[in-house]
């Protein structure tokens, strides 16, 4: 799997886009770039994912470097709301398995924290 690094963190005006960074300059080629978002004391919530080409939902959009190396994740107008810690992910798609993935990956985070 593809080793991400991100900001620690980031700041941003109320009603403003945040932009998060994410590289993964070791990405294969059939792995997806997922964004999740944990706010205090909730479970993970997923926010986007994408392959190749840029993604947007209700939420966020996805813009993915045509060399597929980075990422960034926008926030259109981030609210206070919007307060959490945010996870980029690179994995191979293996939806049945996914949520193992993500706790196990949480998991070990947290135990490095």
């Amino acid at each position: 799997d593809a080793k991400t690094t991100q900001p620690t963190s980031m700041d941003c005006a109320e009603g403003r886009a945040a932009n998060l960074p994410c590289n993964h300059s070791t990405i294969g080629g059939n792995e997806y770039i997922h964004w999740y978002r944990q706010i205090h004391s909730q479970g993970p919530q997923y926010v986007i994912h994408g392959l190749k080409n840029n993604e947007t939902n209700a939420m966020a959009s996805l813009i993915i470097t045509e060399d597929r190396k980075s990422s960034t994740l926008i926030l259109p107008h981030a609210t206070l709301r919007d307060t959490a810690v945010y996870y980029c992910i690179v994995r191979v798609a293996h939806w049945d398995r996914w949520e193992l993935y993500l706790l196990m990956w949480l998991r070990n985070m947290i135990k490095g924290l």
